[in-house]
């Protein structure tokens, strides 16, 4: 089988593509690669039986046969990605990554101009990056927006401009931090820019769930929508709480029937308050809570 190796672009923008060569490549390595009339420079970032695993879950199960049988049929084990259409044509010489720095120099400028164009326009669009191709047959615009943008007149623009091919790609705010990178409130490199390998979607009912606050401003992330940790992050919230009893529930103690106030489950606490007399409450360890039930008799 034709070995599959994963490249890096700028931006966190990675692709698949096969390396017909008997020669191994190591990570980090320069490479030429085949794509869309021309060629670009990357660097390789997962070789191996780790690039061929992250390839069969990019495609989206593109794997999967056809059709449908009309009962269920055993599991098989899983079939490996088809390779990728296009391949790496060879090694970047020390002259072709310097031909990419420069082009990568440029591009701040590049962006600049863009934005002046956008501006004479009138186009209610947010330049976020600018990315050119390494042959200079394809000059890449990413842009936010919150509607539909109808930039025909400004492709033409540009590509009066630029003397080359002009595409406009529209990104969402998370995309956008992506590919820009940047430090989160944790004080470490965004998430979707080191190692996230998918952006799913937030929603506030994770926030819920991990009893955090509701106010946006808390338990947003520098792209303004809500932290990717709170996806990544739910299920140890909800596989930990299962050993815990539930918020509000009555159970028989050492201490009579207390109803639960709430748990901790990074300090394996649980807060209980007395049902009769007072009302004391009290702070008791998981471990001694399950002897306590069990010793008593268990709930309520």
């Amino acid at each position: 089988m034709t070995p599959i190796v994963e490249v890096r672009f700028k931006g966190n923008r990675k692709e698949y593509f096969t390396w017909p060569s008997e020669d191994p490549l190591a990570l980090h390595d320069a490479v030429i690669v085949e794509v869309e009339r021309g060629h670009d420079l990357g660097r390789v970032s997962a070789v191996g039986a780790v690039a061929t695993k992250k390839c069969g879950a990019a495609c989206q199960g593109c794997s999967l046969a056809a059709g449908a049988t009309s009962a269920p049929a055993p599991p098989a084990p899983p079939a490996p990605p088809p390779p990728p259409g296009r391949r790496i044509v060879r090694r970047a010489p020390p002259d072709d990554t310097r031909t990419a720095e420069r082009l990568h120099e440029e591009e701040d400028t590049v962006r600049r101009k863009v934005m002046e164009r956008v501006h004479h326009h009138a186009l209610p669009m947010k330049v976020s990056d600018a990315e050119w191709q390494w042959d200079r047959k394809k000059l890449t615009v990413y842009f936010t927006s919150e509607q539909r943008v109808d930039f025909r007149t400004l492709v033409r623009d540009l590509a009066g401009l630029f003397h080359t091919r002009i595409e406009l790609r529209q990104i969402g705010a998370r995309d956008e931090a992506k590919r820009l990178d940047g430090v989160g409130r944790c004080g470490r490199q965004f998430c979707c820019s080191s190692w996230l390998p998918e952006l799913r979607p937030v929603s506030l009912a994770l926030a819920k769930d991990q009893h955090l606050s509701l106010n946006p401003s808390q338990i947003s992330g520098g792209c303004g929508r809500l932290l990717c940790c709170l996806r990544y992050e739910h299920d140890f919230y909800v596989q930990t709480r299962k050993r815990f009893p539930k918020e509000g529930k009555v159970l028989r103690s050492g201490a009579g029937l207390e109803r639960v106030l709430a748990v901790d489950i990074f300090r394996e606490t649980v807060t209980l308050r007395v049902e009769a007399g007072g009302g004391d409450t009290r702070v008791v360890s998981l471990e001694k809570l399950k002897d306590e039930i069990a010793r008593s008799g268990g709930d309520a």
